[in-house]
């Protein structure tokens, strides 16, 4: 059991690294990696991968608020939509079978690590904003190069729809569902990577607290898993928002796309065949 634990927190150290600096949260590694490598139960891996969200955003997101990176307003606002959706998929996880889930899953990380390696151009303020937003107040500044760069959001209630989609993912498979909420805000709603990725932190822990309540009522979260999880995705989650200022966003993607991918395919593989 000491042997299990010390490899999981070490597996968890590298899943909130990979998971702050994109902005796509641990879990969307650590699940699959506990399914897969460990042998852990789905249904239990995601309960740990929710407690292990939960640690990601109170980690990496306090660092990224004080440096003037998320758009807190944004981030509250999009959580009305990311909350109802995952209180759903939640539900439905405990109905599904393990192999559903697991080709489920599988899909959503291909999809990942495909939207990863497709980055759009910067969006700033020469586009103008939806009237929305205006009235929201969710344009906002970030510091780029030594100064604040103004930027401007559009199509607000496509985005907010995105993010129904984006809680439902989360509840159903016990990720943070990071990606779904990075294209929300990158490519819907137009804001730049960088405050897509850290609002996304800012978001996940409160969506993955909605539907963890409800693994934990149905007995899926297991300390003896959930803690050495928990732990070390906080630990790379803290050390992954210190060099976000200086990380090199291409070579993250592609690190992020190659990883995710293999597990991807692993997973629907295992589902298909009914090894998971």
């Amino acid at each position: 059991m000491l042997l299990f634990s010390i490899l999981v927190f070490i597996a968890s150290v590298a899943a909130g690294f990979l998971g702050s600096l994109t902005g796509l949260g641990g879990g969307v590694v650590i699940t699959p990696v506990l399914a897969l490598l460990f042998h852990v139960d789905l249904r239990y891996a995601m309960g740990a991968s929710l407690v292990s969200v939960i640690a990601t955003s109170s980690g990496a997101a306090s660092a990224y608020v004080r440096e003037g990176y998320s758009n807190v307003r944004i981030g509250l606002f999009l959580e009305i939509a990311t909350t109802m959706g995952a209180l759903g998929g939640a539900h439905l996880a405990a109905i599904l079978p393990t192999f559903v889930l697991s080709i489920i899953l599988g899909l959503v990380l291909l999809y990942s690590a495909y939207s990863s390696m497709r980055p759009p151009p910067e969006h700033l303020e020469s586009e103008a904003p939806d009237p929305l937003a205006n009235r929201l107040r969710l344009n906002g500044t970030f510091p780029e190069n030594g100064r604040l760069q103004h930027y401007v959001v559009q199509r607000v209630k496509s985005g907010f729809a995105v993010m129904v989609s984006a809680g439902l993912m989360s509840g159903l498979l016990g990720i943070g569902s990071g990606a779904l909420k990075v294209i929300a805000m990158d490519k819907v709603m137009r804001i730049p990577f960088k405050v897509s990725t850290t609002t996304s932190n800012f978001m996940i822990g409160v969506t993955a607290a909605a539907s963890a309540g409800v693994y934990l009522s149905r007995g899926y979260i297991l300390p003896s898993i959930a803690m050495p999880v928990m732990l070390g995705v906080l630990l790379g989650s803290l050390f992954g928002a210190r060099k976000l200022g200086g990380a090199r966003i291409k070579v993250l993607r592609l690190l992020f796309a190659v990883v995710v991918g293999a597990l991807a395919i692993e997973m629907i593989y295992g589902g298909a065949t009914g090894r998971l």
